[in-house]
């Protein structure tokens, strides 16, 4: 694989929940002076959309440059119309991503921000309430949703700047020339001379030039673990050969644990269960989370590489989608964040072996229906092989 462009010198600054990421984001573009860039799949229109939607319009009132993308998709066809005449108004640019699917099926599942080109957000929380469900019913969570963002610092703002302005215009009506010129552009590589304080790399996914960058991130760290993997998701429908590193490592000794949410999706759940009893007789530990909606994309391998951001563990997110995470290399982050995975571990459900080994004949063909049905789709709308 194409290496990752690793810059040193990053501050990081790890953020759980809604309760520090808006705090800090709002903060932030309160305190903006030149440009913000956002980008999310959802912005809702809920208390906590309100007030960033607030943020920004008062940065724009101050002169400040502001450009958002939100996923017509994610954010709604409805809401997404009424967020382009609200920000219009004010003076916020807005651009919304596929509107009635025109560049294909891909979304923009990305969650970036970047303020003054000195200060970026990245991670798997978007603009919306997380005592909320986001699945459209907006019914009350029992605990706030359970994700992450990191608050970045350094030369990687450099990269995710690059990164999220290359899609604001991509967005707009460019002609074939600059399209290539953008896409020389965000080939380049921005790197850092230094040892410390925190080595990290940016790394997207996308239809074109990054369209298994993700993957082959992951599967490189799990080739490469000698002692612990934690994975956290709350999708979990991993192609042949992420099924396949995470069962290797399991069979060289190595602490394989998998945190998967459940309880959203009837048919997501029954397609994560069809995978159960292959992993778990090769050695996979695997924990169900159920006390409140996980939506972490979140891993650690051997406490010295760590992965944040917006990437599920399924077909969507690997194979079709727009994705952003952040890979770093840093004993002490990869340790904070442990801590917090090893806690949604306690709060989880172990489950065993003898709980899939003889399960009753129609729960077995419903779990196999349910990958049949997931795999066949995925084919269909891809044209291409679910590995």
């Amino acid at each position: 694989m194409r290496q990752l462009a690793f810059s040193a010198n990053n501050r990081l600054t790890l953020l759980q929940c809604g309760a520090e990421f808006f705090p800090a984001l709002i903060a932030a573009i309160d305190a903006s002076t030149m440009e913000v860039f956002l980008e999310t799949y959802i912005f809702s229109d809920d208390q906590v959309g309100g007030a960033v939607r607030a943020a920004l319009k008062r940065a724009a009132a101050r002169g400040v440059q502001i450009q958002v993308v939100t996923d017509w998709i994610g954010t709604g066809r409805v809401h997404s119309a009424t967020l382009q005449r609200e920000f219009d108004l004010a003076g916020v640019h807005h651009r919304s991503f596929n509107p009635w699917f025109r560049r294909g099926i891909a979304r923009t599942h990305r969650k970036l921000c970047v303020i003054d080109r000195s200060l970026a957000f990245v991670g798997g929380i978007n603009i919306m309430d997380d005592l909320l469900a986001d699945d459209g019913s907006k019914l009350p969570l029992p605990h706030p949703r359970w994700d992450f963002a990191v608050r970045i610092e350094g030369p990687l703002v450099a990269r995710v700047h690059l990164e999220i302005s290359a899609q604001w215009h991509r967005l707009g009506h460019l002609k074939l020339k600059s399209r290539w010129e953008l896409f020389r552009e965000t080939r380049s590589r921005v790197r850092s001379s230094g040892e410390a304080p925190i080595v990290a790399a940016l790394v997207v996914r996308d239809n074109l030039r990054n369209r298994r960058t993700i993957q082959r991130a992951y599967l490189q760290a799990l080739g490469s673990a000698r002692s612990s993997v934690l994975f956290a998701t709350p999708y979990f429908a991993p192609g042949l050969k992420l099924q396949r590193a995470l069962e290797r490592a399991a069979q060289r000794g190595v602490d394989v644990t998998l945190l998967i949410g459940v309880g959203e999706f009837a048919l997501q759940d029954a397609v994560a269960h069809s995978f159960y009893p292959r992993l778990l007789r090769q050695g996979v530990k695997l924990v169900e989370y159920g006390s409140t909606q996980l939506h972490a994309k979140v891993a650690v391998i051997d406490d010295q590489w760590a992965t944040i951001g917006s990437s599920n563990y399924d077909g969507l997110s690997l194979f079709v989608n727009q994705e952003a995470n952040v890979v770093v290399k840093n004993r002490k982050f990869c340790s904070e964040l442990r801590a917090h995975i090893e806690r949604g571990i306690a709060d989880g459900v172990q489950v065993a072996y003898a709980d899939y080994a003889n399960i009753r004949w129609y729960k077995r063909l419903w779990y196999g229906v349910a990958y049949l049905v997931y795999e066949t789709t995925f084919r269909v709308v891809t044209w291409s092989r679910y590995t």
